[in-house]
């Protein structure tokens, strides 16, 4: 699900389009692996055709579906609709499930593009991007970018040469 043509003004094009980390999917990963075993388990550790069997089946069906529902379908969902997407003109962020958020920061109005990696984050190579914008909001934080180094070095060159062409104009 890349960023669509049409969002885009005629000569701008999209640099990088980008979802948050996959490490943010790690613990929704062990969760359906511990509930797929946890589940198989209480069903057949229950007894067949009594009532407490029956109550119990239920039971563990019922629990299994809201844990699947918050510890794994809700965080994927989370990881799928968040994007960055960095154009030759303006930083773009979206995020929501129900509802959705976005914000467009003109790359001509950014100040400073700096970035922060945890020793887990140095490991899975991303972090985060830190955008500081001439607005009412102040920073911008992008969490878990992949790539980050690569991409806070395209985007600050990206805003030096808007910034060059501010001062041509």
């Amino acid at each position: 699900m890349g960023f669509s043509e049409k969002h885009l003004s005629d000569d701008e094009q999209v640099i990088y389009h980008l979802h948050t980390h996959v490490k943010a999917l790690i613990v929704p990963v062990l969760v359906l692996l511990v509930l797929a075993a946890g589940v198989g388990f209480g069903l057949g550790a229950l007894p067949d055709g009594e009532l407490v069997g029956t109550v119990g089946r239920w039971a563990i069906v019922i629990v299994g579906i809201v844990v699947l529902g918050v510890w794994v379908v809700w965080p994927f969902l989370t990881w799928l609709t968040t994007t960055y997407t960095i154009t030759s003109e303006r930083l773009v962020t979206r995020r929501g499930i129900i509802t959705r958020t976005g914000r467009d920061i003109p790359l001509r109005v950014i100040n400073d593009v700096a970035y922060e990696m945890q020793l887990n984050d140095r490991i899975l190579r991303c972090g985060t991007l830190v955008v500081s914008a001439a607005s009412e909001q102040g920073q911008v934080r992008l969490d878990d970018v992949p790539r980050v180094q690569q991409v806070q070095l395209r985007l600050s060159e990206l805003v030096r040469e808007a910034h060059d062409e501010d001062d041509r104009a």
